[in-house]
């Protein structure tokens, strides 16, 4: 609950930085590749200096793949970037903050990566608080005066505060954990309308 009123509190922070912005100076953006997962996702970026700008995301998954897999979460990433050239165009390095609530279950895969074994989410459910940062690099592509095509990815930090479930429907804790992830924490193909 403490982190759920944490995030709102940035979440209207941030949004008071973006009422006095002028119309050329913001961008909407939709991560792509989270709408292929079926993510919902928006993106608000607004500029404070000629080369500075800051970058808000949220996501939501709220549905069921099917009877046994849950990827449901919500995550909300905001972003400070320094343009190599002018805002929105071109070179940009980002430093970002990470935090969100998941239920993952049934998710059969075997990967292991960095010291983080993600096949621990096809026998059990997992469900929980993700914070951390990271920093990423990124390009934007002009495809028209107002779209942008931009790319970006990011590698940092998560900490996972998670309780464990015996299966995806049932209300039974059986475990509960704390894991330190290390790894990307941002991958992006945003689709970007500029004011």
């Amino acid at each position: 609950m403490k982190l759920k009123l944490s995030l709102c509190l940035l979440a209207v922070l941030l949004l008071g930085t973006i009422l006095p912005a002028r119309a050329q100076n913001t961008a909407v953006k939709t991560n792509l590749l989270y709408d292929a997962t079926a993510t919902v996702n928006v993106g608000l970026e607004v500029g404070l200096a000629p080369k500075w700008t800051l970058d808000l995301s949220g996501n939501l998954n709220a549905w069921s793949l099917n009877d046994q897999t849950k990827w449901k979460h919500w995550m909300v990433q905001p972003e400070a970037r320094y343009w190599f050239c002018d805002r929105f165009s071109r070179h940009f390095v980002g430093a970002h903050l990470i935090g969100g609530i998941f239920n993952f279950a049934g998710i059969n895969n075997n990967l292991s990566f960095l010291g983080t074994d993600f096949s621990v989410l096809a026998e059990k459910r997992y469900q929980g608080y993700a914070y951390g940062a990271g920093a990423a690099y990124g390009f934007a592509f002009a495809i028209s005066k107002h779209f942008n095509l931009e790319l970006e990815a990011g590698f940092g930090y998560l900490c996972l505060d998670y309780d464990v479930f015996e299966c995806d429907g049932c209300g039974r804790k059986v475990d509960e954990g704390f894991h330190h992830y290390i790894g990307p924490t941002k991958a992006a193909i945003n689709l970007v309308y500029l004011f």
